[in-house]
């Protein structure tokens, strides 16, 4: 859509009633170009009959925008997928049957597509501009969730493998899929994108090492097995990304429109195979609570909620709902500007559960070690694009009273 706007030259008026041209009458056309794919961004283009300026940039072509489009509904395929998954768990079995080396090799493919769009020299250059609230959203990510992951495990008395799984998703670094809600929610993309970035490369340490700690007390944790795993299906395919776009840039600019819908696809494909596989045990574990009692529907709920299936249900969204508020909360009393808020509050509270089905599945024994990250796929993604829509329809206040480290 363009919205063309016709300036006519200046005037003056003095009594005589003579009137005085300002400057010389040029033909200027002002052009409000909306980008279909940004929402609520303007671009303002000058087009001047007699001036030299290079042309219009051509706007996207639209089946590249139906891309763009269709890869932001990440939250929508990881619902329908939990659905599917939850009334006919065999649809995702071929992908079960492959695993747990069809699980690492799609994740090291979309951590491939994640290094495909990143420069990582543009990265150090805005990391260099705001240091201060890159390095306090990444350490809110590592001491906020991990903190809640081990409170709420022991708060509720969680199994040894369920208790493992939680703090292990708790420990993981920021999702890509954050990025996509923090655009919706009108938050600062940049910081979100840098701090995934950030806590993505820094999770080969962090993850098995905060793990190591937290979870060590309730099972056997190899933190050396989960940082050489991090680093293979991690850090080294976003490091070779990286290194293709910056040294075949015309080879990735051919494939770049097709990448993120593609790597969004997997990783729901990803998270909905592993629910599935649970899914069975969560059902019988219902059931037979439900079967063996005759109890009141009151009675019945608790002991639903008290089953594998509702402990987790819980324990995924009280780990979230603490991110997403504390995240908040924290970079509020930072100082922080509202923008930064909701993208530091939305990456806290958003977690790579790719990542931790990979490792939960790679290296311990019981399945259910897996559940809290595959069901997080579908609950987090859930709670995010809410709040992301709740944040659309409130404009970011512009507050002249933020501290001057919002204004870095």
């Amino acid at each position: 859509m363009a919205i063309s706007l016709r300036l006519n030259p200046l005037t003056t008026h003095f009594k005589t009633h003579q009137r005085f041209l300002l400057h010389k009458p040029i033909s200027s056309t002002v052009s409000l170009i909306t980008d279909p794919s940004k929402p609520r961004i303007f671009t303002v283009k000058s087009v001047n009959d007699s001036s030299h300026h290079p042309p219009v940039t051509p706007e996207k072509p639209r089946w590249e925008s139906f891309l763009s489009n269709a890869a932001s509904l990440y939250p929508v395929y990881v619902t329908v997928g939990g659905i599917v998954a939850c009334l006919r768990p065999s649809t995702f079995s071929w992908f079960v049957k492959c695993g747990p080396t069809s699980y690492t090799l799609t994740l090291g493919f979309i951590m491939l597509v994640m290094g495909l769009t990143l420069e990582l020299k543009d990265l150090v250059n805005l990391f260099l501009q705001r240091p201060i609230s890159i390095l306090f959203g990444c350490a809110a990510q590592y001491t906020i969730m991990p903190g809640f992951g081990f409170i709420i495990s022991k708060a509720l008395g969680l199994s040894p493998s369920i208790s493992v799984g939680l703090i292990l998703l708790s420990c993981c670094p920021g999702g890509t899929a954050s990025n996509v809600v923090t655009l919706i929610a009108q938050g600062d993309v940049p910081l979100s994108v840098v701090m995934t970035v950030c806590t993505t490369l820094s999770a080969v340490i962090l993850t098995p090492l905060l793990t190591k700690i937290l979870a060590g007390t309730c099972v056997p944790v190899d933190a050396i097995g989960l940082s050489i795993s991090t680093l293979q299906v991690v850090v080294a395919p976003i490091l070779v990304g990286s290194y293709v776009k910056s040294n075949f840039p015309k080879s990735v600019r051919g494939v770049t429109p097709f990448a993120p819908l593609l790597a969004v696809l997997a990783s729901a494909l990803l998270a909905c195979s592993v629910f599935s596989e649970n899914v069975v045990r969560m059902q019988s574990s219902v059931l037979d609570v439900s079967l063996s009692s005759d109890l009141s529907p009151l009675h019945l709920t608790k002991a639903v909620l008290s089953s594998d299936f509702g402990v987790v249900m819980l324990s995924v969204l009280l780990l979230h709902f603490a991110g997403f508020f504390v995240g908040y909360l924290t970079a509020a009393l930072g100082g922080f500007g509202e923008p930064q808020r909701r993208a530091i509050s939305i990456e806290v509270g958003m977690q790579n559960s790719s990542l931790g089905v990979v490792l939960a599945t790679a290296h311990f024994a019981s399945p259910l070690v897996a559940l809290p990250p595959a069901m997080s796929a579908v609950i987090m993604n859930i709670m995010g694009s809410s709040l992301g829509f709740f944040w659309r329809f409130i404009n970011p206040a512009n507050s002249t009273n933020t501290s001057k480290v919002a204004e870095e």
